[in-house]
């Protein structure tokens, strides 16, 4: 079998670090939030009852995979400019093919 070339590689360690992170049942949990509806990191918080530096790190590890984006701002009562996330997909399939998984996503057609 020859060697994959350096693209292939990096394709698959992204795939690779999306898969790692989806099986945390946190981060789905993350994602699912803001599948539907674009919310803030304290509205998550307040929702799946988990802490809000661990919402804000697997946000920021979301956004570093291109699964969630900042949706748009908006001001709190205080004048403090707060992001509110959606997720960028709507859809994950992740199959086996050969001794390889095979990861597709699909668009979030909510937005």
């Amino acid at each position: 079998m020859a060697l994959p070339n350096i693209i292939q590689l990096s394709e698959f360690d992204i795939a690779q670090k999306i898969i790692e992170s989806l099986s945390n049942v946190c981060t789905r949990a993350v994602l699912f939030s803001v599948k539907n509806e674009s919310k803030d990191a304290t509205q998550i918080s307040d929702e799946l009852k988990i802490s809000l530096s661990t919402v804000y790190k697997t946000l920021s590890s979301l956004e570093d995979l291109a699964l969630v984006e900042v949706h748009k701002f908006v001001f709190s009562s205080e004048g403090k400019k707060i992001k509110q996330y959606r997720s960028r997909i709507g859809k994950v399939e992740i199959t086996l093919d050969e001794t390889e998984p095979v990861l597709h996503l699909y668009p979030n057609k909510k937005y």
